[in-house]
């Protein structure tokens, strides 16, 4: 879906993004994880979880004996965003470095909700707005995505997405 950057849709998506960081701010369990196994994490600053979801993630990163290092929001990409045609900065959730059989693999993880991983759905009783919001966040997800896939493979990495499906939330 291509945004058009009217002066109507600039106020729409500014009013949007301020009430999203209200809400968000109230909804979700945010923190700083103090890791137990500080050899393991290679970040400058502790590791701020913005969702119960990331901090499960910490979690299993610090206690898995599998995970040989790992770091939060250390890797930056760059890309240009749909909504603005503008470079931006996406800072990647997770970067770890992982033992699988005897081979070390490094990946780039994002952790997002499901519903922020398939185009959004029309329905009768959801607003235009926030239809519009949806289509937005969607187009700009997919953007980084693209850039966090070619960045890790010039990187011999692998760029991947947990969602409520993946994670152990249980």
């Amino acid at each position: 879906m291509k945004v058009h950057q009217d002066s109507e849709t600039l106020h729409l998506q500014c009013s949007l993004s301020d009430n999203m960081r209200r809400t968000y701010r109230q909804q979700y369990k945010q923190g700083i994880y103090k890791p137990v196994d500080k050899n393991k994490y290679i970040g400058i600053k502790l590791p701020k979880y913005r969702s119960s979801w990331e901090l499960k993630f910490f979690q299993w990163c610090d206690r898995n004996i599998n995970v040989l290092e790992w770091s939060s929001e250390s890797v930056v990409v760059p890309y240009i965003s749909p909504v603005d045609g503008r470079p931006h900065r996406y800072f990647v959730d997770n970067a770890i470095a992982i033992k699988e059989d005897d081979i070390i693999k490094r990946y780039l993880v994002e952790i997002k909700p499901y519903k922020q991983t398939i185009p959004p759905k029309e329905s009768k009783r959801k607003k235009k707005s926030t239809l519009l919001y949806e289509h937005m966040t969607y187009s700009v997800n997919q953007c980084k995505w693209k850039a966090a896939r070619k960045y890790a493979k010039s990187k011999n990495m692998e760029f991947i997405i947990l969602t409520e499906n993946e994670l152990p939330l249980k």
